[in-house]
């Protein structure tokens, strides 16, 4: 049985003349290999599936982020009810603070909050302190998982069945 070997194939399209000594010519590479040495440990991907367009972060790690942000919603809320029941003071006080502040940003809340006043630095370290706690031992990570399957599993039979009735309506009219 015969061995072939297929060369590799010139490139189709010319090298472009770059711009001047500022500018290196584009080098083309295939997608899959890292731009820098530092992005190699960080871009290297075993699995089947691969997102792209997330730049440096895996799709994990953007998602760890809005958890993040999440929980130091979740301790926020936490505090507050906390307050509202021993510390009215405190309370007017937080609710008075996140008028102007947003808890979008877990960590700019937080340092937001340290920056105020003494009062308000303690009741960061309380939310700083709960957000850890809930993270830890109260979120329950595998509902997490089995919860966000069956989401994904029921929306996409939702839109396909929502496309199917749209197109099975416009054909018998």
């Amino acid at each position: 049985m015969a061995s072939h070997t297929i060369p590799p194939s010139p490139s189709v399209f010319p090298p472009k003349p770059h711009g001047g000594a500022s500018r290196p010519p584009l080098s083309l590479r295939p997608w899959w290999t890292p731009t820098t040495p530092s992005a190699s440990t960080t871009l290297q991907c075993h699995k089947i599936m691969r997102a792209l367009g997330f730049g440096e972060a895996s799709p994990e790690a953007k998602a760890a982020k809005h958890l993040h942000d999440f929980f130091t919603y979740v301790a926020v809320r936490i505090v507050i009810a906390q307050l509202e029941s021993y510390n009215e003071e405190a309370y007017a006080d937080m609710m008075k603070f996140m008028e102007n502040h947003s808890v979008d940003d877990g960590d700019k809340f937080c340092a937001d909050l340290m920056r105020e006043s003494s009062n308000h630095k303690a009741l960061a370290l309380r939310i700083l302190e709960v957000r850890s706690a809930y993270c830890k031992t109260d979120f329950e990570w595998d509902n997490l998982q089995r919860l966000s399957q069956k989401m994904v599993e029921d929306r996409n039979t939702k839109v396909m069945r929502d496309y199917l009735s749209e197109t099975t309506m416009k054909s018998e009219n």
